[in-house]
């Protein structure tokens, strides 16, 4: 038991022994600190407050629109019938290229050239008998009446015998224009009355998109203006288009204007079809280099806008002009160059001459 007490107290020598020990080496650290800030103050060295700060450089502020609308021809003919009769034969389908003048499909015209026949014979008997009327003429036998009649009974022959030869060309259906045959309503055998739509003819190298874009949009775009053309069907191609036309009217339910944009020529070659979904990341206001800062780095004076800029490890404030801003920039059309160092966050709590430390960068 004199033992157990001996060795409690022993312990408790050891710890006050510690405490003292701790206390004076916090008691020194406190001077020393002192000493320190005593020192600065007697040198007029001000602590220097940390601050987020960003590099002034070029910009791209350029607006993006995203649109979209599908793949179609710029020329599409509908073919359409101009006789009654019936389809005789058919040379062409769905899918083929046909040229300008290439026949694409006949109608019996029996009927048509009988009646063909007949008005040529009606036209030989009214020219023999002008001809004829003509040489009594000569020899002053025959009144100026008859001469005149006779010359009549001729015109109106000849002009029946073009109108059947009219009807008869219209047997023959050709293509008026080089391109693909997209749709055919016809079969060999039918029967077909007049206006009876027959084909479908597109020119492919004349594809087009037509977006509709917001009339405050439209107003930033120009003809001739190039705009990369992205297609779901094509998910590795980008095909630069170019603006063909700006319509001149907005849609009366939309309110958008449609404009038109037309892709190379070679593209149906490369795969592109009529219905394609097509998405155009179009550039509206184009603002490639210009410099900017963020917005939430500009404060206000009244009418004044302003930024701290870092100079020499200082804050110095800058009266600035801006122009847009684009989310989270602001342009800076003057006041500032490219290269300097600005106070990147709100500026209403710091001052001029505040002698500041970069512990971030704004990117």
């Amino acid at each position: 038991m004199t033992i157990l007490k001996g060795r409690t107290q022993k312990f408790r020598r050891l710890a006050l022994h510690i405490a003292l020990l701790s206390a004076a080496a916090t008691l020194l650290l406190l001077t020393a600190c002192s000493e320190q800030t005593e020192q600065n103050s007697s040198a007029g060295e001000q602590p220097r407050t940390p601050i987020a700060a960003y590099e002034v450089v070029p910009r791209d502020l350029s607006r993006q629109l995203n649109l979209s609308a599908t793949v179609q021809p710029r020329v599409v003919v509908n073919l359409n019938s101009r006789a009654q009769g019936m389809v005789s034969s058919i040379a062409v389908e769905e899918s083929d290229y046909v040229t300008q003048g290439q026949r694409l499909a006949e109608f019996d015209v029996a009927e048509q050239q009988a009646e063909l026949n007949r008005a040529q014979a009606r036209a030989q008997e009214a020219r023999l008998e002008l001809e004829r009327i003509r040489q009594l003429s000569d020899t002053q036998t025959i009144a100026r009446a008859e001469l005149e009649r006779a010359e009549a009974s001729y015109a109106a022959a000849t002009a029946e015998r073009d109108l059947w030869q009219t009807r008869l060309s219209f047997g023959v259906i050709t293509a008026p224009t080089d391109g693909v045959i997209t749709a055919r309503y016809i079969q060999e055998g039918e029967a077909v009355e007049p206006r009876e739509p027959l084909f479908v003819l597109a020119k492919m190298d004349e594809l087009v998109i037509l977006p509709g874009v917001s009339e405050r949009d439209v107003r930033h775009l120009a003809v001739g203006q190039e705009v990369p053309v992205q297609l779901d069907a094509l998910p590795d191609e980008i095909i630069t288009g170019s603006i063909r036309r700006i319509f001149p009217a907005a849609d009366a339910e939309s309110r958008l204007i449609h404009v038109e944009v037309l892709l190379p020529s070679d593209s149906y070659e490369r795969g592109v079809r009529p219905g394609f979904l097509a998405r155009l990341p179009l550039i509206v206001d184009s603002r490639p280099d210009s410099l900017a800062v963020p917005a939430a780095a500009i404060g206000e004076d009244g009418s004044d806008r302003y930024v701290y800029q870092v100079i020499d490890d200082r804050l110095t404030r800058v009266i600035i002009q801006t122009g847009i801003t684009r989310g989270q920039w602001t342009e800076v059309v003057d006041g500032i160059d490219a290269g300097a160092v600005v106070l990147a966050t709100n500026p209403i709590d710091m001052r001029d001459g505040t002698r500041v430390r970069i512990v971030n960068w704004r990117g």
